[in-house]
């Protein structure tokens, strides 16, 4: 049986708050973009030829709401900046090479064994 690895990271708080924020900002576009219509701009329906090799089809589209739009924008602007943050932070040069993506996976789920703590 594996043995489960037990190596903790000491995570400054700001690369905390920020993989907290990538997360939320994350969750918040997935909701949004599974609201949206096919298409960001109005568009006529259409369908795959009958002898298409795969048939498919969209039904009309409203287009995207102006305000939507903007608030995805917004969203996406929000989450490069967090990536940018989390992949440049400076603590990343205290920790060797060869650990870095274990300390980045755990990072990415350290809500989770939070979570595990406090149940």
């Amino acid at each position: 049986m594996a043995q489960k690895d037990e190596t903790t990271y000491d995570f400054p708080k700001d690369l905390i708050k920020a993989q907290d924020e990538l997360e939320e900002v994350r969750g918040e576009l997935k909701i949004l973009l599974k609201k949206q219509p096919w298409s960001v701009e109005p568009l006529a329906a259409w369908t795959t030829h009958e002898n298409h090799w795969r048939a498919s089809s969209r039904p009309d589209s409203p287009g995207w709401d102006p305000a939507d739009q903007l608030r995805i924008g917004t969203l996406r602007k929000r989450e490069l900046e967090l990536a940018a943050l989390i992949v440049g932070h400076p603590f990343w040069k205290e920790i060797a090479a060869e650990e870095r993506a274990d300390a980045r996976t755990k990072l990415k789920h350290h809500g989770q064994s939070t979570e595990k703590a406090t149940a």
